[in-house]
């Protein structure tokens, strides 16, 4: 899978021995594993240090579906957030250690991050096997896979307790064994190893499955690429089969998983998203609603990479059309195509409309591609002719204002009314650095105008290589810097505000049985709902009826215009408020026996 093999035309020997082009010879092999080894540590430590200021899950329900999930399989209490997405146990099963190791919500939300920063950072070595196939010598390679591995993409979603944080490592190295297992020579690789390969890819790619949603797709597209390649004779049925196995031993387990976690953390229910999903699908005015979704996430994957993603874009595509290229090459060029294609529309059809701008463009569901297409486009600039590039590129700007035409058109006259989350949006906040509103056009020009430059960069010999990779480390940084001081930091100390607890319970006193006004905003009460790591809560409804006689801790709705100690009119002997909230997410008052 080498440049040639994925993109035009690479740049020839000569031109790369004159310093026109990154491919100066390759050190031993042997000397690069340190160098991994020290390049996972410092991509580890950035994101740590980037997450130092999360405390508490705020990205919700996702984050504390995913804790409650792993919580529940330490043997801790249920947890009721029923009526939101079902969030399957595959990454809880990751973060499990973290329970394990405290048992203080803030400390065990912290070391899930910190597993999120060992496992997000492999995408760094992922990268690099990548670039190396793709034909980059591997000081380019290393420093091109640094890049990718900094991209807010990569690193914005391990400061969360999402499977986003390690999509992007499970995918890349997803792709990178089944291309092994297709491309491998059997004869001197042997039958065993080659195997095992295809064993590999199916692990990562059903457990994809038992994490997210967009996992099916990964599946199914992977499952039909062993039966093609089995079909084609590239690989025996043995083979094939194995991999079948592996993949549906795996996804079964994750079934069965799900079937246990599921009852204990919806017992009313959750949200179907099979139904909206064939809704959509099934009619005209579906379509209408899904095509222009998806082709808005598309949108958001080619800005939000400063263009470099639409290149790889481009160049998967090449490799997928292109005669000369073989057939297996072809076949997993198809596979990233149709995944893509499948995340964004699918994901896009089976959601609601909410009245947020995120519905209309969203890089979240696309970012576990993200580094890879990035990869990918970085390598064709290093390699490929350079009128190939401009040709790329001009394609690449004419496909991105398109869409942002579309977005406009379709729902650009009513952004003002709708609503705006920051955490929808890291890399356009940083293309426009505007934090509390989005600019669709101003984030258009700005990543095709980084576009542009890397583009005159990698036109300028040996010189504008390096120019272009320290150029895009920089900017990476700074963009995976600027996203977490300015969006994950306020969004932790709003919520902290407006959700914490831990005034409110003596750590040397038995902990309370806690009970919790069902009417207090949600945004609040899952917050307060996972600090009670404890026990499980129970619920009551303020407006009709009485806490549980049992309870130690009642948090009750509060009212405007109504004092903390008229909340709970009637209050028995011994009861007095303890603390009291009004924040812009909601208001509640504290009453402890």
């Amino acid at each position: 899978m080498r440049a040639g093999s994925l993109s035009p035309t690479p740049r020839t020997a000569a031109a790369a021995a004159r310093g026109d082009g990154a491919s100066p010879e390759p050190a031993p092999a042997r000397r690069w594993w340190p160098w991994l080894l020290v390049g996972w540590l410092v991509q580890a430590g950035i994101r740590i240090a980037l997450a130092a200021g999360q405390t508490v899950p705020v990205a919700n329900p996702d984050e504390t579906g995913y804790l409650f999930a792993a919580r529940l399989l330490t043997g801790g209490p249920e947890a009721d957030i029923s009526y939101s997405t079902p969030y399957r146990g595959g990454y809880p099963l990751l973060i499990l250690p973290a329970f394990w190791l405290a048992d203080d919500p803030v400390t065990v939300y912290r070391t899930a991050l910190v597993i999120n920063a060992l496992v997000g950072a492999l995408l760094l070595v992922a990268a690099f096997g990548l670039l190396r196939r793709l034909g980059l010598a591997r000081p380019w390679a290393y420093g091109v896979a640094h890049a990718a591995a900094l991209l807010p993409a990569a690193v914005f979603y391990t400061q969360y307790a999402l499977t986003d944080a390690i999509l992007p490592v499970v995918l890349l190295g997803w792709l990178l064994l089944l291309h092994s297992w297709l491309a491998a020579d059997a004869d001197s690789a042997g039958p065993a190893r080659t195997a095992l390969y295809g064993a590999g890819a199916s692990l990562l790619a059903a457990y994809a499955y038992t994490m997210h949603s967009r996992g099916t797709v990964v599946v199914t597209v992977h499952v039909a690429l062993l039966l093609v390649a089995a079909v084609a004779r590239w690989r025996p049925w043995w083979s094939a089969g194995i991999g079948v196995a592996v993949t549906g031993a795996v996804a079964l387990a994750g079934s069965l998983l799900n079937g246990w976690i599921w009852p204990r953390l919806y017992p009313r229910g959750s949200y179907d998203m099979g139904s909206m999903l064939v809704d959509r699908l099934t009619t005209l005015d579906g379509y209408g609603w899904t095509i222009p979704v998806g082709l808005g996430q598309i949108w958001y994957l080619i800005v939000g990479t400063w263009g470099l993603a639409g290149i790889g874009l481009a160049a998967v595509l090449a490799a997928a059309v292109r005669r000369g290229v073989p057939p297996q090459v072809r076949a997993l060029a198809c596979a990233v195509l149709v995944v893509l294609a499948g995340i964004a529309f699918a994901t896009a059809a089976a959601l609601p409309d909410e009245q947020r701008i995120a519905n209309h463009a969203y890089g979240r569901y696309l970012a576990c591609l993200a580094p890879t297409l990035f990869a990918i486009g970085v390598a064709v600039l290093l390699t490929a002719a350079r009128r190939t590039v401009l040709a790329a590129a001009a394609a690449v700007t004419a496909v991105t204002v398109a869409i942002a035409a579309l977005i406009e058109w379709r729902a650009g006259g009513r952004f003002a009314g709708y609503v705006h989350f920051p955490f929808d949006f890291p890399e356009t906040g940083f293309l426009t650095w505007t934090w509390d509103g989005f600019r669709l056009w101003a984030a258009t020009l700005a990543g095709l105008a980084l576009l542009a430059l890397a583009v005159a960069a990698a036109a300028g010999g040996r010189r504008g290589a390096v120019l272009l990779v320290g150029g895009l480390l920089a900017v990476d940084l700074v963009a995976s810097t600027a996203t977490a001081l300015n969006i994950s930091r306020p969004f932790v100390r709003e919520m902290t505000a407006a959700a914490d607890l831990s005034g409110l319970v003596d750590p040397a006193a038995p902990r309370p049985r806690v009970a919790i006004d069902g009417t207090i905003e949600w945004k609040i009460w899952i917050i307060q709902q996972y600090q009670v790591s404890w026990g499980e809560v129970t619920w009551f409804d303020g407006r009709r009826g009485r806490p549980p006689a049992d309870a130690d801790l009642v948090l009750f709705r509060w009212e405007k215009g109504v004092p903390a100690e008229r909340t709970w009119p009637g209050a028995p002997t011994g009861w007095r408020v303890v603390g009291s909230r009004r924040t812009v997410e909601g208001d509640w008052v504290a009453w402890r026996r």
